[in-house]
């Protein structure tokens, strides 16, 4: 049986084509034993010019396409503020319930949230194996990839990294699935850790901000690995070399729990292709 992917997205930018080009890629290459089952996204034809490219890109890849507008559905809902449960409105868990049914004629081995602009509620990560990139390392900071580096700054951190995750109900915290490291000390880093141990990490994004060499540096080394570690993922899962077991465990080729497979020296040598 060939192994399938569920791929979401949002498709709100020309990133979001472009990591759908590099799988498909992958794929008719033979790197990733897979095939995507289906596209959902979270939007309609129409909502926006780049959503629509990336529909376009879709349908000229035969891949069925599903879509459903949480921005119409919210509308029509016309949701009270007080309306909650738990972290998300109820309105949102009533939106996720009704694309699990439109879904249901599918059966993914796994799902890929690439660029998908919404938090996914408890039922739907019950539902299915969801991945979903984080901009650290296994164990380090959590949040946007703005606040992951000023983490980083903070802490004078020796490294960094890129990692796959589990998909739970705890923004950021699923099990590591898969990850790669960089080291931020040494050249070209060095230089741009002098400006920074001049004044405090607070001054230094008061007055600089994103602007910030370091910082931009930092953010350029780990997009350069995104792409390459979520390609890998897929390859990874497709051979069997990593897969999720009972209760969402993370297990090797052999059923060992494993804490993320390591993909640093492989993503190092695409980097250096």
């Amino acid at each position: 049986m060939m192994y399938k992917i569920g791929w979401f997205s949002t498709g709100r930018d020309k990133a979001a084509r472009d990591l759908l080009k590099a799988a498909q890629s992958a794929i008719k290459l033979g790197e990733i034993e897979a095939e995507i089952a289906f596209v959902f996204s979270n939007r309609e034809p129409g909502e926006s010019e780049e959503s629509d490219l990336f529909f376009k890109l879709v349908e000229s890849y035969h891949i069925p396409l599903i879509y459903f507008s949480y921005q119409n559905f919210k509308a029509k809902r016309g949701t009270p503020v007080t309306e909650q449960a738990g972290a998300l409105p109820l309105w949102r868990l009533d939106y996720d319930r009704e694309v699990m049914s439109q879904l249901q004629g599918f059966h993914p081995d796994l799902c890929v949230l690439a660029g998908y602009m919404l938090i996914v509620g408890e039922e739907m990560c019950h539902r299915y194996n969801m991945i979903n990139l984080h901009p650290a390392v296994p164990g380090g900071p959590t949040g946007t990839w703005q606040e992951v580096i000023w983490q980083l700054l903070d802490s004078k951190a020796e490294e960094t990294g890129v990692m796959m995750h589990l998909v739970t109900p705890e923004l950021d915290k699923g099990p590591p699935v898969t990850y790669c490291t960089f080291p931020i000390r040494g050249e070209p880093f060095d230089r741009y850790w002098q400006e920074i141990e001049r004044q405090s990490v607070s001054e230094t994004k008061k007055e600089q901000g994103e602007n910030n060499r370091l910082f931009k540096l930092i953010r350029q080394h780990g997009l350069a690995r995104e792409f390459p570690l979520i390609i890998s993922t897929l390859k990874a899962f497709s051979q069997g070399k990593v897969k999720i077991g009972k209760e969402k465990t993370v297990v090797d080729a052999a059923g060992n729990p494993i804490t993320g497979y390591n993909l640093t020296d492989e993503i190092n040598e695409q980097l250096k292709g």
